[in-house]
């Protein structure tokens, strides 16, 4: 076992499998004690088991490390707040909160339900929002800690997927609220896009490039969570991880501006002025859209 993250404790919801639990065992490998969350639900979010989460709480403990295992469902302010409760009451603070948690229930959106956009939402941005309300109080409070939401590189957008990628858009603005909001507390907070092969990847309708394994992105997450990464003042990031590649996402910022004069705007005026003076911001997925209908008429998958 390393000590990367020696005497701290580090929560981790959606860690019975793929990234959540590669996550778990690695902080547990490098001296946290973890709280390990999971509902133990399939990917659409249905059938539910709490023996997830205790298989890998046994796993810490067969490789020498402490864990306990919390199987509320983060999509509840009970459930979060149970997930903080629990690493504060067991081992006293709580110094890392890892929200991996999330399910797919894909359609396109002109067909989505309610039944399909609520749970997805739910789970994936209101289950940070639960899990960093109740973390935060408590780093606040020790004037210490780390919060990190996962997002994707789907917060761009996606064909068929407006459910995640809107709940994937709102993980990176929390994050970045997050760490405006807490860093005078001596709180992080930063968010992961991972590219890596797990039951919800599977399904991706694109062959992903640069696919890499859950540990990958564990790696990047036990040093997010890292003094080595709070003496660099590492807050309000997004970095993706693709197998060897890190990158960082650029930060919001606008590009291009124009100021009406003699007059207020009219539709006219900005019909006229807009599109040769601020124009528009390419929106590269367009492109990949449309390699994607060409390879689907001709019966094959592209890269993305």
């Amino acid at each position: 076992m390393g000590n990367f993250l020696a005497g701290k404790v580090v929560a981790v919801t959606g860690a019975g499998r793929g990234i959540g639990r590669a996550v778990a065992l690695a902080a547990a490998a490098e001296g946290a004690k973890v709280v390990v969350n999971d509902y133990g639900v399939a990917v659409d979010g249905a059938a539910p088991a709490g023996e997830v989460a205790e298989a890998v709480v046994k796993e810490i403990a067969a490789a020498g490390g402490e864990a306990v295992a919390v199987a509320d469902d983060i999509s509840t302010m009970a459930g979060g707040q149970r997930v903080v409760d629990t690493a504060v009451e067991t081992y006293g603070r709580l110094d890392g909160a890892v929200c991996v948690a999330g399910i797919l229930r894909e359609r396109m959106l002109f067909n989505m339900t309610e039944e399909e956009w609520d749970p997805v939402l739910a789970t994936h941005l209101k289950g940070t929002f639960t899990v960093f309300r109740a973390a935060s109080a408590v780093m606040r409070a020790q004037r210490s800690g780390t919060l990190v939401g996962f997002t994707s590189g789907n917060h761009q957008g996606s064909v068929s997927q407006a459910n995640y990628s809107a709940a994937k858009g709102g993980i990176v603005s929390l994050v970045r609220s997050a760490a405006l909001g807490l860093h005078k507390y001596g709180v992080t907070a930063n968010a992961v896009a991972p590219v890596a092969r797990t039951r919800m990847s599977a399904g991706v309708p694109t062959r992903l490039a640069g696919l890499g394994e859950p540990e990958d992105v564990a790696a990047l997450v036990v040093y997010l969570l890292s003094e080595r990464a709070a003496a660099e003042h590492i807050t309000g990031q997004v970095y993706t991880v693709a197998g060897p590649k890190i990158a960082v996402w650029a930060q919001p910022r606008e590009l291009r501006a124009a100021y009406a004069e003699g007059g207020p705007w009219t539709p006219q005026r900005i019909a006229e002025f807009l599109p040769g003076t601020v124009g528009v911001d390419p929106m590269p997925l367009l492109s990949e859209v449309a390699a994607m209908e060409r390879a689907a008429r001709g019966g094959s998958r592209p890269n993305a």
